[in-house]
């Protein structure tokens, strides 16, 4: 089985889960987000490399001009002749067959960035493309101002800035989701509930041949989780404090930027898990070097709209290739919602007496509030749960009289 010790690389190391894919000079590091594994990026994987056949299991690898099932070459003619792409994608500690540490504190981006980095290392990549989901491009994020140097280009898909932005849009919706998701304790009831975060009603209710979407990609995740399993507390309560504590810097975001290297934000604009002007924002942060692509779709875009989310990254990759300059690259405007007008003369200028700025104080106090709030919440979903079960088992029973 392909693990390795990211212990020998970092002092707060774990053991961590890895598969390749395909082969060729153009190396493509995957990394996924909360409470996925490493089969998430399935149709990044076919469409990038053109098979689905992990290398350690014998797999033969295709032709580079083998066209995958979503009608996407998976090379273009320069990357034939370069000898094509080979991807790695992982679990992140905390899921899946990588180790699951107990301590909470032994969750955070920074420290999850240490165990990808030290996975370059253990590959002998010396570069690569990193591309990122939600939880996984807060960790993409963190591990491009770690060591910029070993990045070719940079994908953030469906991600936000963290800290309290990782808060969903709070809706009857997403309240009733956020009730299910807690209650749930089979492989079926979180199914249920992923479906309707991941994905669009209307993806779901399209039909495939003569059955549903809905009815298959059910099936599909029952058998999933089932095979994986239902991720521990300890995984789970680690990799939501890792999003909630993640937050860049002005000096990560600066040296992010700076970089060379061309980045685009993908996001679908249905998702209601990470708010599409989230990502506006850290697209305008990260300029001159980020594009923004916006696509029709929920949380996991890649797989609602595998062909247009491939395509991009295909072109990012090309564009890394071509040395494209980034103010050529960027389609971003700054003056879109004001946002960058309003930050520029508070947050650089004025300061408080640590030399932090007051808008920033304001953030860490608003991202602690949220933090207590989905608490509390927590707290009184299990606390009404409990009280529910103990007026349940103190009712009087009915006894009928008898003649």
């Amino acid at each position: 089985m392909p693990c390795f010790d990211s212990s020998k690389y970092h002092g707060n190391g774990a053991s961590i889960f890895y598969r390749t894919y395909g082969h060729g000079p153009v190396k493509v590091l995957l990394i996924i987000g909360l409470a996925g594994t490493h089969e998430s990026w399935g149709p990044q994987i076919k469409g990038l490399t053109g098979t689905c056949q992990p290398n350690e299991e014998g797999e033969v690898p295709m032709p580079a001009s083998v066209v995958g099932d979503e009608g996407l070459s998976c090379q273009d003619e320069e990357d034939q002749a370069a000898g094509g792409i080979e991807v790695c994608c992982f679990d992140n500690r905390g899921m899946g067959r990588s180790s699951i540490p107990t301590k909470k504190s032994d969750y955070t981006t920074t420290i999850m960035a240490r165990d990808a980095l030290a996975l370059l290392d253990h590959l002998g990549w010396k570069k690569a493309h990193v591309f990122g989901h939600s939880m996984g491009g807060m960790i993409s994020c963190k591990l491009a101002a770690m060591a910029p140097e070993r990045l070719s280009s940079l994908a953030l898909l469906n991600v936000t800035g963290g800290g309290f932005e990782c808060f969903p849009k709070i809706d009857r919706q997403m309240l009733s989701l956020a009730f299910r998701f807690l209650k749930a304790r089979t492989p079926e009831q979180r199914a249920a509930v992923d479906l309707e975060t991941h994905y669009t009603k209307e993806y779901l209710d399209e039909y495939v041949g003569s059955t549903a979407r809905r009815k298959i990609l059910y099936q599909d995740y029952v058998k999933a989780i089932s095979s994986s399993g239902m991720q521990s507390n300890c995984g789970f309560e680690g990799q939501v404090n890792a999003c909630w504590t993640h937050k860049l810097t002005s000096k990560e975001l600066e040296t992010i930027r700076s970089a060379g290297f061309p980045i685009s934000v993908i996001h679908g604009r249905d998702d209601i898990i990470a708010q599409l002007d989230h990502a506006r924002k850290l697209a305008e942060k990260l300029y001159p070097a980020a594009r923004m692509v916006e696509l029709h779709g929920a949380h996991l875009v890649s797989h609602e709209r595998p062909d247009e989310v491939n395509q991009s990254l295909i072109e990012l990759i090309k564009a890394s290739k071509s040395k494209i300059a980034l103010q050529d690259w960027s389609n971003v405007q700054l003056n879109r919602s004001g946002w960058l007008d309003f930050v520029r003369p508070f947050s650089l200028f004025k300061r408080n007496g640590d030399g932090t700025s007051y808008l920033m104080t304001a953030y860490n106090i608003l991202a602690k509030l949220q933090l207590s709030l989905l608490y509390f919440f927590g707290v009184f979903v299990m606390g009404f749960e409990r009280a529910k079960n103990i007026v349940i088992t103190m009712k009087p029973v009915r006894v009928a009289a008898s003649n």
